[in-house]
Protein backbone atom coordinates (compact mmCIF):
# COMPACT_ATOMS: atom_id res chain seq x y z
CA UNK A 1 0.00 0.00 0.00
CA UNK A 2 1.85 3.36 -0.97
CA UNK A 3 2.11 5.57 2.14
CA UNK A 4 1.50 9.51 1.36
CA UNK A 5 1.25 12.46 3.58
CA UNK A 6 0.19 15.43 1.44
CA UNK A 7 -2.99 13.63 0.52
CA UNK A 8 -4.75 10.84 2.80
CA UNK A 9 -7.48 9.64 0.47
CA UNK A 10 -8.27 7.24 3.44
CA UNK A 11 -9.70 10.20 5.23
CA UNK A 12 -11.41 11.73 2.43
CA UNK A 13 -13.52 8.91 2.09
CA UNK A 14 -13.91 7.80 5.69
CA UNK A 15 -15.24 11.91 5.70
CA UNK A 16 -17.43 11.25 2.33
CA UNK A 17 -19.21 8.54 3.95
CA UNK A 18 -19.50 9.77 7.49
CA UNK A 19 -21.15 12.30 6.63
CA UNK A 20 -23.77 10.87 4.04
CA UNK A 21 -24.23 8.78 7.48
CA UNK A 22 -24.80 11.74 9.33
CA UNK A 23 -27.63 13.08 6.69
CA UNK A 24 -29.68 9.74 6.93
CA UNK A 25 -29.27 10.56 10.72
CA UNK A 26 -30.51 14.13 10.37
CA UNK A 27 -33.16 12.97 7.82
CA UNK A 28 -34.95 10.15 9.81
CA UNK A 29 -34.91 12.54 13.46
CA UNK A 30 -37.14 15.06 11.02
CA UNK A 31 -39.49 12.77 9.74
CA UNK A 32 -39.73 10.86 13.18
CA UNK A 33 -39.99 14.56 14.91
CA UNK A 34 -42.07 15.65 12.22
CA UNK A 35 -44.34 12.69 11.02
CA UNK A 36 -43.49 13.69 7.45
CA UNK A 37 -42.35 11.48 5.12
CA UNK A 38 -41.12 14.40 3.00
CA UNK A 39 -39.33 16.50 5.24
CA UNK A 40 -37.52 18.42 1.71
CA UNK A 41 -39.00 19.00 -1.53
CA UNK A 42 -35.99 17.34 -2.82
CA UNK A 43 -37.12 14.18 -0.95
CA UNK A 44 -39.82 13.69 -3.53
CA UNK A 45 -40.93 16.36 -5.18
CA UNK A 46 -44.00 14.86 -7.10
CA UNK A 47 -45.31 13.42 -4.03
CA UNK A 48 -45.13 16.94 -2.15
CA UNK A 49 -47.24 18.31 -5.14
CA UNK A 50 -49.38 15.78 -5.16
CA UNK A 51 -49.19 15.86 -1.50
CA UNK A 52 -50.28 19.52 -0.93
CA UNK A 53 -52.86 19.17 -3.40
CA UNK A 54 -54.45 16.87 -1.69
CA UNK A 55 -53.78 18.11 1.72
CA UNK A 56 -56.18 21.45 0.30
CA UNK A 57 -59.29 19.15 -0.75
CA UNK A 58 -59.02 17.32 2.97
CA UNK A 59 -58.82 20.64 4.76
CA UNK A 60 -61.52 21.88 2.33
CA UNK A 61 -63.75 18.89 2.67
CA UNK A 62 -63.40 19.23 6.74
CA UNK A 63 -65.07 22.63 6.14
CA UNK A 64 -67.74 20.97 4.16
CA UNK A 65 -68.52 18.42 6.61
CA UNK A 66 -69.06 21.60 8.90
CA UNK A 67 -70.84 23.43 6.56
CA UNK A 68 -73.26 20.70 6.59
CA UNK A 69 -73.51 20.21 9.67
CA UNK A 70 -74.21 23.93 10.44
CA UNK A 71 -77.07 23.97 7.31
CA UNK A 72 -78.64 20.78 9.43
CA UNK A 73 -78.97 22.64 12.36
CA UNK A 74 -80.35 25.67 10.89
CA UNK A 75 -83.05 23.28 9.54
CA UNK A 76 -83.63 21.26 13.12
CA UNK A 77 -84.19 24.72 14.63
CA UNK A 78 -87.02 25.70 12.15
CA UNK A 79 -88.63 22.37 12.40
CA UNK A 80 -88.20 22.38 16.27
CA UNK A 81 -90.62 25.74 16.37
CA UNK A 82 -92.96 24.24 13.89
CA UNK A 83 -93.20 20.54 16.10
CA UNK A 84 -94.34 23.60 18.87
CA UNK A 85 -96.98 24.64 16.56
CA UNK A 86 -97.93 21.53 15.81
CA UNK A 87 -98.75 21.06 19.52
CA UNK A 88 -100.23 24.18 20.01
CA UNK A 89 -102.50 23.08 16.86
CA UNK A 90 -103.80 19.92 17.92
CA UNK A 91 -104.46 21.75 21.52
CA UNK A 92 -106.46 23.98 19.97
CA UNK A 93 -108.65 21.79 18.79
CA UNK A 94 -108.49 20.10 21.56
CA UNK A 95 -109.90 23.06 22.98
CA UNK A 96 -112.51 23.54 20.74
CA UNK A 97 -113.85 19.98 20.54
CA UNK A 98 -114.33 21.10 24.07
CA UNK A 99 -116.13 23.96 23.76
CA UNK A 100 -118.14 22.50 21.05
CA UNK A 101 -119.93 20.33 23.77
CA UNK A 102 -122.96 21.68 25.46
CA UNK A 103 -121.04 19.63 29.17
CA UNK A 104 -119.49 23.23 29.31
CA UNK A 105 -121.59 26.49 29.90
CA UNK A 106 -120.75 29.91 28.60
CA UNK A 107 -118.71 30.35 31.30
CA UNK A 108 -116.64 27.46 30.92
CA UNK A 109 -116.52 28.31 27.66
CA UNK A 110 -115.04 31.54 28.36
CA UNK A 111 -112.11 30.64 30.30
CA UNK A 112 -111.31 27.94 27.84
CA UNK A 113 -111.12 30.54 25.20
CA UNK A 114 -108.87 32.39 27.44
CA UNK A 115 -106.30 29.53 26.83
CA UNK A 116 -107.39 29.14 23.21
CA UNK A 117 -106.44 32.93 22.64
CA UNK A 118 -102.81 32.31 24.76
CA UNK A 119 -101.87 29.78 22.12
CA UNK A 120 -103.26 31.18 18.88
CA UNK A 121 -100.25 34.61 19.94
CA UNK A 122 -97.93 32.03 21.14
CA UNK A 123 -98.56 29.94 17.90
CA UNK A 124 -97.89 33.54 16.12
CA UNK A 125 -94.56 34.50 18.51
CA UNK A 126 -93.07 31.12 17.38
CA UNK A 127 -93.30 32.10 13.75
CA UNK A 128 -91.79 35.56 14.44
CA UNK A 129 -88.88 34.03 16.73
CA UNK A 130 -87.60 31.84 15.62
CA UNK A 131 -84.13 32.34 14.08
CA UNK A 132 -80.82 31.45 13.18
CA UNK A 133 -78.19 33.79 13.31
CA UNK A 134 -79.76 36.96 12.36
CA UNK A 135 -82.19 34.82 9.67
CA UNK A 136 -85.41 34.25 10.69
CA UNK A 137 -87.12 31.18 9.63
CA UNK A 138 -90.73 30.47 9.96
CA UNK A 139 -91.78 34.15 8.21
CA UNK A 140 -92.01 33.22 4.73
CA UNK A 141 -89.18 35.54 3.66
CA UNK A 142 -88.18 33.26 0.37
CA UNK A 143 -84.48 33.39 1.10
CA UNK A 144 -82.60 31.53 -1.04
CA UNK A 145 -80.26 29.54 0.82
CA UNK A 146 -76.82 27.81 -0.80
CA UNK A 147 -74.95 25.82 1.26
CA UNK A 148 -71.48 25.05 0.27
CA UNK A 149 -70.93 21.26 0.77
CA UNK A 150 -68.15 20.03 -1.65
CA UNK A 151 -64.37 21.39 -1.86
CA UNK A 152 -64.05 22.77 -5.48
CA UNK A 153 -65.92 26.11 -6.79
CA UNK A 154 -68.55 24.44 -9.15
CA UNK A 155 -72.00 24.39 -8.67
CA UNK A 156 -72.46 20.70 -8.16
CA UNK A 157 -70.84 21.61 -5.01
CA UNK A 158 -73.87 23.92 -3.55
CA UNK A 159 -76.87 22.50 -2.28
CA UNK A 160 -79.45 25.18 -2.38
CA UNK A 161 -82.74 25.80 -0.94
CA UNK A 162 -85.57 28.24 -0.97
CA UNK A 163 -87.07 28.79 2.49
CA UNK A 164 -90.64 29.37 2.00
CA UNK A 165 -92.29 28.43 5.73
CA UNK A 166 -94.79 30.42 6.71
CA UNK A 167 -96.32 29.61 9.61
CA UNK A 168 -97.98 33.15 11.19
CA UNK A 169 -100.91 32.95 12.62
CA UNK A 170 -102.70 35.23 10.11
CA UNK A 171 -101.30 33.05 7.26
CA UNK A 172 -102.30 29.75 8.88
CA UNK A 173 -105.72 31.04 9.20
CA UNK A 174 -106.30 30.85 13.07
CA UNK A 175 -105.96 34.88 13.81
CA UNK A 176 -108.59 36.02 15.34
CA UNK A 177 -110.18 32.20 15.72
CA UNK A 178 -112.44 32.00 19.17
CA UNK A 179 -114.14 29.29 21.08
CA UNK A 180 -116.88 31.37 23.31
CA UNK A 181 -119.24 30.60 21.14
CA UNK A 182 -120.48 26.55 20.50
CA UNK A 183 -121.11 27.61 17.14
CA UNK A 184 -117.78 29.37 16.30
CA UNK A 185 -115.87 25.98 17.99
CA UNK A 186 -117.30 23.86 15.42
CA UNK A 187 -116.78 25.89 12.70
CA UNK A 188 -113.35 26.95 13.49
CA UNK A 189 -112.39 23.18 13.43
CA UNK A 190 -112.12 22.98 9.61
CA UNK A 191 -109.83 25.64 9.94
CA UNK A 192 -107.51 24.71 12.45
CA UNK A 193 -107.56 21.27 10.31
CA UNK A 194 -105.77 23.19 7.32
CA UNK A 195 -103.42 24.73 9.59
CA UNK A 196 -102.31 21.81 10.67
CA UNK A 197 -102.32 20.18 7.25
CA UNK A 198 -99.98 23.73 6.08
CA UNK A 199 -97.55 22.77 8.87
CA UNK A 200 -97.48 19.15 7.84
CA UNK A 201 -96.50 20.13 4.82
CA UNK A 202 -93.79 22.85 5.48
CA UNK A 203 -92.31 20.09 7.82
CA UNK A 204 -92.35 17.31 5.16
CA UNK A 205 -90.19 20.12 3.26
CA UNK A 206 -87.69 20.66 6.02
CA UNK A 207 -87.52 16.70 6.57
CA UNK A 208 -87.13 16.59 2.65
CA UNK A 209 -83.87 19.11 2.46
CA UNK A 210 -82.72 17.25 5.94
CA UNK A 211 -82.48 14.17 4.70
CA UNK A 212 -80.40 15.31 1.31
CA UNK A 213 -78.37 17.33 3.76
CA UNK A 214 -77.87 13.96 5.87
CA UNK A 215 -76.86 12.08 3.09
CA UNK A 216 -74.16 14.49 1.51
CA UNK A 217 -72.57 14.49 5.08
CA UNK A 218 -72.28 11.08 5.12
CA UNK A 219 -70.81 11.38 1.48
CA UNK A 220 -68.45 14.18 2.91
CA UNK A 221 -67.33 12.10 5.70
CA UNK A 222 -66.55 9.17 3.23
CA UNK A 223 -64.43 11.43 1.02
CA UNK A 224 -62.70 12.87 3.98
CA UNK A 225 -61.65 9.60 4.97
CA UNK A 226 -60.74 8.30 1.90
CA UNK A 227 -58.56 11.40 0.61
CA UNK A 228 -57.35 11.64 4.69
CA UNK A 229 -55.70 8.21 3.72
CA UNK A 230 -54.53 8.41 0.50
CA UNK A 231 -52.59 11.84 1.81
CA UNK A 232 -51.51 10.06 4.58
CA UNK A 233 -49.74 7.20 2.36
CA UNK A 234 -47.27 9.74 0.24
CA UNK A 235 -46.46 11.87 2.96
CA UNK A 236 -46.84 10.60 6.41
CA UNK A 237 -43.85 8.88 7.65
CA UNK A 238 -43.21 4.86 8.52
CA UNK A 239 -42.20 4.91 11.87
CA UNK A 240 -40.67 1.50 11.62
CA UNK A 241 -38.88 2.38 8.25
CA UNK A 242 -37.43 5.73 9.78
CA UNK A 243 -36.43 3.92 12.78
CA UNK A 244 -34.53 1.38 11.29
CA UNK A 245 -32.68 4.10 9.22
CA UNK A 246 -31.82 6.00 12.56
CA UNK A 247 -29.85 3.32 14.02
CA UNK A 248 -28.55 2.27 11.16
CA UNK A 249 -27.59 5.56 10.27
CA UNK A 250 -26.01 6.09 13.59
CA UNK A 251 -23.88 2.44 13.92
CA UNK A 252 -22.46 3.36 10.28
CA UNK A 253 -21.66 7.51 12.16
CA UNK A 254 -20.00 5.81 15.09
CA UNK A 255 -17.94 3.02 12.93
CA UNK A 256 -17.29 5.99 10.24
CA UNK A 257 -15.81 8.07 13.01
CA UNK A 258 -13.83 5.38 14.28
CA UNK A 259 -12.53 4.81 10.99
CA UNK A 260 -11.38 8.64 10.73
CA UNK A 261 -9.75 8.07 13.53
CA UNK A 262 -8.00 5.12 11.86
CA UNK A 263 -7.43 6.93 8.51
CA UNK A 264 -5.46 9.89 10.56
CA UNK A 265 -2.62 7.50 11.50
CA UNK A 266 -1.76 6.96 8.53
CA UNK A 267 0.63 9.39 7.86
CA UNK A 268 2.33 8.63 10.71
CA UNK A 269 3.56 5.44 9.26
CA UNK A 270 5.50 7.43 6.82
CA UNK A 271 6.60 9.48 9.83
CA UNK A 272 7.50 6.12 11.18
CA UNK A 273 9.56 5.02 8.30
CA UNK A 274 11.55 8.21 7.95
CA UNK A 275 12.98 7.68 11.38
CA UNK A 276 14.37 4.50 10.50
CA UNK A 277 16.09 5.72 7.74
CA UNK A 278 17.03 8.98 9.05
Amino acid sequence: MALRINTNVASISAQRHLGRSEERTDHALKALASGQRIVRPADDAAGLAISENLRGQVRGLRQSKMNAENAISLIQVAEGGLNEQSNILIRLRELAIQAASDTVSDTERDFLNLEFDQLTQELDRIALTTTYGNKKLLEGSGEQFEFQLGAGGGEENVVSYSLNADSRAGTLGVDGMAIDDQDDARDNLDGIDEALQQIGAMRADFGAIQSRLSSAQSNLDIQYENLSEAKARISDADVAYETSELVQARVLQQMGTAVLAQAGDLPKRAEILLRNVF
